[in-house]
C-alpha cells in the first residue's frame, strides 16, 4: 500500500446529506457513494431528514438496512429548519465527539458522485494544508459543466446581475459572480454547497453554518467567514459530481419554466448583505440591481427577448428590499 493511500485512509471524513422530501434522490446518491466509501475506509455518511413528513426517513432507513450500508446512519430533525440547520444537526455532534472528523463533506441529495470525486478532494486537501474549503465540478448528466466556483456578491455584481448588458459585463468582469468555468484547479471566493469539503479547523475558527439562512447564501457567507479567518477556498474540477439542478428546492431548475422566488431567497440575500456589509451597502446593492433590472426589462421588450425571469420578480424584490427591512440581525 502506498504512503498516499495510508495517509488518506487514516483521515476521517464525514459526509452529510440533508433530505427534505427527496428520498428517491437521496437513495440514488447513496448508491453512488458505495465505491467512494470503500476507497476512503475511514468515511461515514449521515443523512439528516428535515422533518419531511412523507415517510422519507423510513424509506431511506429501509434502503440502508436492505443494502447493508453500515457506513450510513440517519438523524431525524424536529422541523424543516433549512440547509444550514440540517447540516449542523450532523456536524455539531461530530465535532464534539472524542474522535471528530478531519473533513466534513456537504453533499446535496440531488447529486450523483462520479468515480473518485470525494477521494480527489481529500487528496487535494491533504496536499494543500492552507486550503480550508474545496468544491467539485458540478455537471449535468451528459457531462456539461455547471457554474460552481464563484466570486463574492458586491454592489457591482448586483448591477451586472440586473442589467445584463454585454459591454457592462465586460467592464465589470472582475466582479461578475460566475466567471467562465475553469478546466484546472483554481482559487476562488466560494463554491457551491451541493458538493464541498471543509477542513475541521475551519469550523473551529468560524463556527457552524449560520442557521438564520433558511436556504441560499449560507455557503457564500460561510466561505466569506473562512476567508476572514485566513483560509483559502479552491475549485477542483477533477472531482466531478452530477447535480440535478433544482431538484431539491425546485427554485433553480433551469430545465423548466422559472417558479416564483420564495420569500426565503430574498431573506437570505438581504441577510448576506446586511450581516457582512451593513445597511447602507445593502440599500446601495438593491438600488443598483433595481436600476439595472428596470433598464433590462425595457430593453427586453424593445428587442423582443424572451422573458426568463421568475414571475413577479420585480415586485417581490421591491417588497423584500433592504430599505423596507428591520435591520436587527442575530450574530
Amino acid at each position: 500500500m502506498s504512503s498516499d493511500t495510508l495517509s488518506n485512509t487514516a483521515k476521517k471524513t464525514l459526509i452529510v446529506i440533508v433530505n427534505y422530501r427527496t428520498s428517491r434522490l437521496t437513495i440514488d446518491c447513496l448508491h453512488s457513494l458505495i465505491n467512494e466509501v470503500q476507497s476512503l475506509s475511514n468515511t461515514n455518511v449521515v443523512i439528516v431528514d428535515n422533518d419531511s413528513g412523507d415517510r422519507s426517513l423510513e424509506q431511506i432507513e429501509a434502503a440502508i438496512n436492505t443494502q447493508g450500508w453500515n457506513w450510513a446512519t440517519t438523524i431525524a430533525g424536529d422541523r424543516n429548519g433549512g440547509y444550514a440547520y440540517g447540516n449542523n444537526l450532523a456536524i455539531r455532534p461530530a465535532l464534539a465527539s472524542s474522535a471528530p472528523p478531519d473533513y466534513i463533506f456537504l453533499l446535496n441529495p440531488d447529486t450523483i458522485v462520479r468515480s473518485k470525486a470525494i477521494k480527489t478532494l481529500v487528496d487535494f486537501m491533504e496536499q494543500n494544508p492552507r486550503v480550508g474549503i474545496a468544491g467539485s465540478r458540478l455537471e449535468d448528466p451528459d457531462g456539461t459543466p455547471q457554474c460552481s466556483a464563484f466570486r463574492f456578491h458586491t454592489y457591482l455584481s448586483e448591477l451586472d446581475s440586473g442589467l445584463r448588458l454585454g459591454i457592462v459585463s465586460k467592464l465589470l468582469s472582475k466582479w461578475i459572480i460566475a466567471p467562465p468555468v475553469s478546466e484546472v484547479a483554481c482559487q476562488t471566493d466560494w463554491v457551491a454547497g451541493a458538493s464541498m469539503i471543509i477542513r475541521r479547523e475551519v469550523f473551529e475558527a468560524v463556527g457552524l453554518l449560520d442557521e438564520d439562512y433558511f436556504m441560499y447564501y449560507e455557503e457564500v457567507d460561510f466561505c466569506l467567514q473562512a476567508k476572514k479567518a485566513g483560509w483559502d477556498c479552491w475549485y477542483v474540477p477533477e472531482s466531478r459530481v452530477v447535480h440535478l439542478v433544482g431538484q431539491s428546492s425546485g427554485v433553480t431548475n433551469t430545465k423548466v419554466p422559472p417558479k416564483r422566488r420564495p420569500q426565503y431567497w430574498f431573506d437570505s440575500r438581504q441577510r448576506y448583505f446586511l450581516k457582512n456589509h451593513g445597511a447602507t451597502y445593502a440599500v446601495l446593492a438593491d438600488f443598483l440591481w433595481l436600476f439595472g433590472f428596470i433598464l433590462w426589462r425595457g430593453r427586453r421588450i424593445i428587442q423582443r427577448k424572451p422573458d426568463t425571469d421568475p414571475p413577479y420578480f420585480l415586485g417581490d424584490f421591491v417588497r423584500h428590499s433592504a430599505s423596507k427591512r428591520d435591520w436587527g440581525l442575530r450574530n
